[in-house]
């Protein structure tokens, strides 16, 4: 089959006489989102990577950090205020602590403590926009506080102020250069900004840190597949599926890391075992992607059409089906009109839902006639 990316129909072959079959790789839509931060991570709790960012889960954020870093200012003032908020705090009553933790802050603007108490009530309660406010006010009161900066990185990664959070955590990572957390966090921030060079040595490094942690080797990965380095990617992804239990972002990416090194056998196997147990539109048409490249066409078009019934709207399957009906067009020496029409019309629609694909406008203006 050409690898060219371009879609054009090969010349048959002097021994076959067979066209070659059309191009299938800017056809279909490959964009899928990245794992961690996304992966995003599974370190977070997340949503679709490419609108929010990572949701750090709480059995993996930092400690919460009452009663963790020293106060500041040497005053005495507001302590016994403290010592209230912190009670009233592990006695589950926070609207009671919260004002307490407010109160001390008057009574001392310095209290790093205070400030962290007040945050973490904010934070528990889902006030991501408060919460940051206070942790950020505790950094700056106290610049090498580990926590108050790590959580303020944190807080600005869920409110999706990504160049922000970068910044925060970076702070902390000046203070404590191999926490997990920190370097695992500011690789996910980076790979979202779409800046995977920067990403790499705290990916790294976060690996390094917890060779076993899933999160941290499946976001790796989707950084050495953002660098086009998708023979490291396929490792580290195994590595990951080895330590977790198996998902459909980790198994999608992994997949199109396989294919991307012409792994077609591997990347079709990966994702028959995905759509036995998550069939989604996006799972069969990556199938029907690995099929086409397989040279197993009916089997391609088939995925295609199931991607279909599961999502009508889902135009990289919509750009399968047209691509495996010109073929086969094409195979019959160019009388099954019928297939050219259907083909025409699921690339029509394709365009409707998307209209920047220029690669499928060039072939309806081809072929659309």
């Amino acid at each position: 089959m050409p690898d060219s990316p371009h879609h054009q129909f090969g010349h048959p072959t002097p021994q076959s006489r067979t066209p070659a079959p059309l191009n299938l790789r800017v056809a279909s839509l490959v964009g899928l989102a990245l794992l961690c931060a996304a992966s995003g991570c599974q370190r977070f709790d997340r949503l679709n990577q490419k609108r929010n960012p990572a949701t750090q889960t709480q059995a993996n954020m930092a400690a919460d950090s009452v009663g963790r870093e020293p106060a500041i200012g040497g005053a005495s003032g507001g302590k016994g205020t403290l010592s209230q908020a912190r009670s009233l705090q592990l006695q589950g009553n926070y609207d009671a602590a919260l004002a307490e933790f407010e109160r001390a802050i008057e009574t001392n603007p310095r209290l790093t403590l205070a400030y962290m108490g007040a945050a973490d009530i904010y934070r528990q309660r889902g006030d991501y926009n408060a919460a940051q406010t206070k942790y950020a006010q505790a950094a700056s009161i106290e610049p090498r506080n580990f926590n108050a900066n790590y959580m303020n990185g944190l807080m600005l990664h869920l409110l999706n102020k990504l160049s922000e959070a970068v910044r925060a955590y970076l702070q902390a990572l000046s203070v404590r250069p191999d926490d997990f957390n920190a370097n695992l966090n500011v690789a996910t921030a980076y790979l979202q900004l779409g800046e995977p060079q920067e990403s790499l040595s705290f990916g790294q490094r976060a690996v390094q840190l917890n060779p076993k942690d899933a999160a941290a080797r499946t976001n790796l990965g989707a950084v050495y597949a953002a660098l086009n380095r998708h023979e490291e990617a396929v490792i580290e992804y195994q590595q990951a599926a080895e330590l977790t239990e198996l998902s459909a972002p980790l198994l999608l990416n992994l997949a199109e890391s396989l294919g991307k090194t012409q792994r077609y056998g591997e990347m079709t196997n990966t994702l028959e075992q995905l759509v036995k147990t998550q069939p989604t539109a996006i799972a069969y048409e990556r199938l029907g992607f690995s099929y086409f490249r397989s040279r197993q066409y009916p089997g391609a078009l088939g995925a295609f059409r199931k991607s279909l019934e599961i999502d009508p709207n889902h135009f990289p399957g919509l750009n399968g089906v047209g691509v495996c009906l010109l073929n086969q067009w094409k195979f019959s020496n160019e009388t099954d009109e019928t297939a050219r029409t259907e083909a025409v019309r699921a690339l029509r629609r394709s365009v409707q839902i998307e209209p920047n694909q220029p690669k499928i406008l060039e072939m309806l203006g081809r072929y659309g006639r």
